[in-house]
């Protein structure tokens, strides 16, 4: 069985094209692979183990310092791109995690990590561990390795750790192997068949360079687990957290015997067509737009607009139950996920869901017209209010508004300097109250004014002699007596209402009787 169950890593291991050191039953291999659950569990086991190379590294070069002191200054990286099992890893570790911006195409590059880790070690911090992704979550989008490769010469001891949990699948076909380039340099691989091999959950196959740093970070061996075998056959409960294993080789056993690897790559292939075919459905229309370099099964695409309106047209159409699909964030963008993975789907699957797509793209951007024009509507009929609002002050604070016959008098001309009224009197023997200035203009008082100086003489029965000043006007007022306070103490009648003050008169305007009348003339 332990001839068996290698035998199907190496070839599904050559099929995808892993180096030798990866595939065991190879003349001075230490390398082999392993079945774990998922990808979660892949990564936290290659992080143990690293974690468990790192402190025997650092304990034998200070041999004095406690293992929790040195636990404090292991530092792993990943991109932001990268899945979030890593971050959940590290709290599992409890080791450091520095979580790095990858560029524009969602890729984390070589000189990015390196510039961190140099900054790190600096700082007194030990980088450990690199987990790199060929095909990420959100995107698809495939990390440098060749480059984090590179880098990562310079610093001898940390394990990089590859994570191809989707697109590792698809490197049996070799016009994609070269996305698999700088595999050489990784310490780890893992690949999930559940994916995009037919093979039902869970299965994930997980490949080391040495199996030795795998094992002895996680071994475990009391009494009651020791048997007369232990150094005949490989035992894999000392390759994962768990002690009990279900048989899930079988299966995979079963997709490779039944489709080979021949069929398998067809079926990888027709997926990529319709994922190329539902791209260009995308491209036609300017109404979208594409967000990730589609390579694969995958295409990214979001409605030209906010996230808003991305969110809304989502939420209806996974409502519907018609077509399901996943949000994801990637450079700070809400994007939607269409992946092709039924095992039957074809070209005219691929067009219904489009249709379903567009026709409520196109219900939901009907409404947002509408709701934008009603919003433009209420926004108007806000600003008129504003505006009559804002008129009617002005039109009380200013008589020119409503009062054009102050208009053509035109404007009076202020001066800081108060002008000494001179009492005069016209022929009928009415006083009239003007200032020293020019008699070329007239200036005005608005007729509230003048009602309130008349019923306050009315009231007092007394002539008050207090004169007034108004603030905009180079006029001085005094009140005439009121008709009660009259020297011939008659009735009222015209003759005498017209004796208290005479009428405002304008160049073109004959003279208005009232209660109280102010003719004063700006300075020139």
């Amino acid at each position: 069985m332990k001839k068996t169950y290698q035998d199907l890593f190496n070839i599904l291991g050559k099929a995808i094209g892993l180096p030798d050191h990866f595939l065991a039953l190879k003349n001075g291999s230490t390398g082999g692979g392993v079945i774990q659950t998922s990808a979660s569990e892949c990564i936290l086991v290659t992080m143990l183990a690293a974690r468990a190379q790192a402190i025997k590294r650092l304990k034998s070069q200070h041999p004095f310092v406690e293992e929790c002191h040195l636990l404090s200054k292991l530092m792993a990286y990943c991109s932001k791109e990268a899945h979030s099992c890593v971050e959940k890893a590290a709290m599992i570790c409890f080791v450091k995690l520095r979580i790095l911006e990858p560029d524009e195409n969602a890729s984390l590059r070589g000189h990015a990590l390196y510039e961190a880790m140099e900054e790190d070690e600096l700082q007194g911090l030990v980088p450990f561990f690199v987990s790199t992704t060929l095909g990420t979550t959100g995107s698809c989008a495939f990390d440098n390795l060749l480059e984090i490769g590179q880098e990562l010469q310079k610093f001898p001891g940390v394990w990089l750790h590859v994570d191809a949990a989707y697109a590792g699948n698809s490197f049996i076909c070799p016009e994609l192997k070269p996305l698999l380039k700088g595999i050489e340099y990784a310490d780890s691989f893992n690949t999930n068949p559940n994916k995009w091999l037919l093979t039902n959950f869970d299965c994930s196959t997980l490949w080391v360079r040495d199996r030795i740093r795998l094992t002895s970070a996680l071994v475990v061996n009391p009494l009651y687990l020791k048997h007369g075998y232990s150094d005949a056959a490989i035992d894999y409960r000392h390759w994962g957290v768990p002690l009990s294993r279900r048989f899930r080789s079988l299966k995979l056993w079963f997709v490779l015997r039944s489709y080979g690897i021949s069929g398998l790559q067809k079926y990888i292939r027709h997926h990529i067509d319709l994922a190329k075919r539902f791209e260009q459905h995308v491209i036609k229309d300017k109404r979208f737009e594409i967000c990730n370099q589609v390579k694969l099964g995958l295409v990214c695409f979001r409605l030209k607009g906010s996230d808003k309106l991305n969110e809304k047209l989502l939420s209806a159409i996974n409502e519907s139950g018609k077509l399901h699909m996943v949000p994801a964030c990637v450079g700070e963008r809400y994007i939607i996920r269409f992946c092709a993975v039924a095992q039957h789907a074809t070209e005219d699957d691929i067009d219904y869901a489009w249709d379903i797509i567009v026709d409520f793209a196109n219900e939901l951007l009907e409404k947002e017209q509408h709701d934008e024009l009603t919003e433009i509507i209420n926004k108007k009929k806000e600003n008129t209010l504003a505006q009559k609002r804002s008129f009617f002050v002005r039109m009380v604070s200013d008589p020119k508004i409503y009062n054009p016959a102050i208009n053509k008098a035109g404007t009076p001309k202020l001066s800081l300097e108060t002008a000494s009224p001179v009492v005069s009197r016209s022929g009928a023997g009415n006083p009239e109250i003007r200032t020293q200035s020019s008699v070329d203009h007239h200036s005005w008082i608005s007729w509230p004014l003048a009602f309130l100086f008349n019923s306050n003489n009315e009231d007092s029965g007394q002539k008050s002699n207090v004169s007034l000043r108004f603030r905009h006007l180079d006029t001085n007022v005094r009140s005439s007596s009121s008709r009660r306070s009259s020297a011939a103490g008659s009735s009222p009648s015209p003759e005498n209402e017209s004796n208290v003050v005479s009428a405002i008169r304008s160049p073109k305007r004959s003279p208005r009787k009232g209660p109280l009348t102010i003719n004063s003339i700006s300075n020139q």
